[in-house]
Order: C-alpha cells, then sequence, then structure tokens
C-alpha cells in the first residue's frame, strides 16, 4: 500500500462520495422539473417523488456523518490509551476531538510532544497533520 502523508491521507470512495450524490442530485432535479412540469392529476405523485428525492439526501449525508462520529469516538479512546501508555498520564481533557484527530498520524516518538504543542499553541487538525514529521499511516479510516 502507498506510504501515507499529509497530501494523500483522504479518501473518497467513488461510488459512495461521486456517483451516488451524483445520482441523488440529478433524482432532485428531475423531480423538480417533473412536478413543475405536471399536470394537476399527477400533482400528488410529483411531489411524493421530490419527497423522495430528498429524503435520499438527507439519507446520504446523515450516513456518513453518523459513521465519521462512530469512528471519532473511537479514535479519540485509542489516543488517551495510547497517550497514557507511552507517558503514564492521561491526555489533558483541552484537546478538542479534531485535534486528537490530528495527532493520530503522529508517531509514538512525536506524539507526546506534539499533543504539547497543540495545547500550548492552540493548533487546528490541519496545523499538527503539517507538523506531523513521521507520518503514522491509519488505512481503516474511511
Amino acid at each position: 500500500m502507498k506510504q501515507q502523508n499529509f497530501l494523500n491521507h483522504g479518501k473518497w470512495v467513488i461510488g459512495y462520495h461521486v456517483i451516488s450524490f451524483l445520482f441523488i442530485l440529478l433524482l432532485l432535479i428531475g423531480s423538480i422539473r417533473n412536478l413543475i412540469n405536471s399536470s394537476d392529476e399527477h400533482l400528488y405523485s410529483a411531489s411524493l417523488i421530490v419527497l423522495i428525492a430528498f429524503i435520499f439526501l438527507f439519507v446520504f449525508y446523515y450516513l456518513r456523518a453518523f459513521a465519521l462520529k462512530a469512528q471519532d469516538r473511537g479514535i479519540r479512546a485509542e489516543e488517551k490509551l495510547r497517550y497514557f501508555i507511552l507517558t503514564g498520564k492521561p491526555l489533558s481533557s483541552e484537546l478538542k476531538t479534531r485535534q486528537i484527530i490530528g495527532l493520530r498520524f503522529a508517531s509514538d516518538e512525536e506524539f507526546p510532544s506534539l499533543v504539547e504543542k497543540a495545547l500550548k499553541e492552540n493548533l487546528s487538525e490541519k496545523d499538527i497533520k503539517k507538523s506531523i514529521k513521521n507520518w503514522k499511516s491509519d488505512f481503516y479510516r474511511l
């Protein structure tokens, strides 16, 4: 597998992020056009198709949002344990979840010092990732 770094660590699943979204968008646009051009006798069924398109759009968004939230909780727990193993101290509760998610890519050698730097300078997730010198790959997150 290709070595991960700041520039290539994000992952796009073409079938989900592009094709599914494009089809839902096309369904929404087509259903709205159908509603606008429908006669009075087909107005109800045309409006139901628009409703279905909006439901698909919400489902598309929330499927991803809920999965990412669950992964974020898992990452937070893993990194708290890793910090405790490395330092013998609990991870500061002042760190935001997004900061911890950025820290997960840091090697064990630089993780504790990067935690302190993130706390002192209130680094963003992106700034933390840019500060990592020895990148620890994470191929499980989608």
